[in-house]
């Protein structure tokens, strides 16, 4: 699908997916000043896997589903070493929490969850911005 993309084109898109990126952690803040904590949580996933996708974009590489990005997270970027293992474990534990509030009845984020997952998140989307920066 992206492999059509010039080479600016390319650049604008994973500008445009780690702006993306930023702007959903700002309305997973919103969300959880009015203490829709799941959906808190929801924005925080899709924050660190639009930063995923536009890694998986600067590396040339394609995914086709949430589960393709987490794949190719681990086999392209965390088991050679690129990213340390912590980062995969960080997009596994937001895939889960957003899997399970999105999904499963009776599942009600707290603002203490949501608390401790925003460092995270940020974290994963600042160091991805930085190694899309250094290719």
């Amino acid at each position: 699908m992206t492999d059509h993309l010039d080479p600016q084109s390319r650049i604008d898109l994973i500008s445009y997916k780690l702006d993306k990126a930023r702007n959903t952690i700002t309305e997973s803040k919103y969300l959880a000043d009015a203490e829709y904590f799941n959906t808190a949580i929801n924005r925080l996933y899709y924050s660190v896997y639009y930063a995923a996708s536009a890694l998986m974009l600067s590396a040339g590489l394609e995914a086709a589903t949430h589960k393709g990005i987490k794949n190719m997270l681990g086999l392209k970027f965390i088991h050679p070493g690129i990213l340390p293992v912590e980062y995969g474990r960080i997009y596994q534990r937001l895939f889960d929490c957003r899997q399970e509030a999105d999904y499963e009845d009776f599942v009600y984020y707290d603002k203490c969850t949501y608390d401790e997952l925003l460092p995270l998140a940020l974290k994963f989307i600042d160091t991805i911005a930085a190694l899309v920066a250094s290719r």
